[in-house]
């Protein structure tokens, strides 16, 4: 079985990127300290995912931060593209992040109610389908199939943290195109921009720019996939045109006013949620449709996001 996989991902991806990637998920159960960009990854260590939810119950907040993940917002973004071609002036992209989908079921079939009455050009979808960071996925993968029959095509997708190379098949069974370290042509007429996605930066650390981007012309307009906002120096020196990403999850269970407690993410609190940019780069990072860790979310209401290109 594990020589299956590996063939097929190897003819997918090729032999380095399957090899490494496979190899990283083999070495050991993820880890709570070290590796990755952050040293402490608070999503590998499960007694104190049952310490977070003891504490909420304690509080009275539990049942309150529960009903709140099935209160999805949609939130509109307007992006101002110099030299967008004339032909995606107006073109719209729904982006959803950090399903977590085996996590809360009841909250996917809310984002599958949700999604089914939007209109868009195309879905992209910024990684973590799957609650734990180990073990098997088909539970991720059964309820992510749900939530794929009410996607307007074409869809594309890049892999998080949680996500296993392993659901590669999967994934792109479904009709999802997965951008790993690969780009996509999107055509209107004579006219065309260039999806950018690149596998997980953040704790995997297997994201490759320059092989993403080959080949794209110097002048074509380019909008980068990428799970986590980390990378946004590279990314924006690389000269993308837009960023999109999640991860952060806006801190899930913040303060009043939407203050993070914790952002789990090396870069600065600005690019935690919300539009942003750096060094002229254009960028969203949303604060993800699911939750982590614990199915509850507090002054941070779940969302997805219709971003609008338009000309500057």
């Amino acid at each position: 079985m594990e020589s299956e996989i590996l063939q097929q991902l190897e003819q997918r991806l090729g032999p380095v990127h399957a090899r490494q990637r496979l190899g990283i998920e083999s070495e050991s159960e993820p880890r709570v300290f070290g590796k990755g960009l952050n040293f402490f990854h608070p999503e590998n260590w499960y007694s104190f995912h049952s310490l977070v939810e003891y504490g909420l119950r304690l509080s009275g907040l539990y049942w309150r931060g529960r009903r709140n993940t099935l209160d999805i917002r949609v939130r509109r973004n307007e992006v101002r593209i110099k030299n967008l071609p004339p032909a995606f002036d107006g073109f719209c992209i729904l982006h959803m992040s950090d399903l977590h989908a085996d996590l809360n079921p009841p909250a996917i079939d809310a984002l599958a109610e949700l999604v089914a009455g939007l209109e868009y050009d195309a879905c992209v979808l910024t990684g973590d389908y799957r609650a734990s960071t180990s073990g098997p996925h088909e539970p991720a993968m059964r309820a992510m199939a749900g939530l794929c029959t009410q996607l307007l095509q074409p869809v594309f997708g890049v892999f998080g943290n949680h996500d296993s190379i392993r659901m590669l098949p999967g994934m792109e069974s479904m009709g999802i195109r997965m951008l790993l370290n690969e780009h996509a042509r999107l055509e209107r007429g004579t006219d065309s921009i260039y999806l950018v996605g690149v596998d997980d930066p953040h704790y995997y650390r297997v994201d490759n720019l320059a092989s993403a981007a080959a080949d794209i012309p110097a002048d074509a307009v380019s909008i980068l996939l990428s799970h986590t906002p980390e990378i946004y120096r590279q990314a924006a020196h690389a000269g993308f045109d837009l960023m999109l990403c999640g991860h952060t999850h806006g801190g899930q269970i913040c303060l009043p006013g939407g203050i993070p407690l914790t952002l789990d993410s090396k870069c600065p609190r600005y690019m935690g949620s919300g539009a942003w940019s750096h060094a002229g780069m254009p960028a969203y990072t949303t604060v993800g449709a699911g939750t982590c860790i614990v199915p509850v979310r507090l002054n941070c209401p779940p969302e997805v996001v219709i971003h609008r290109l338009s000309a500057a």
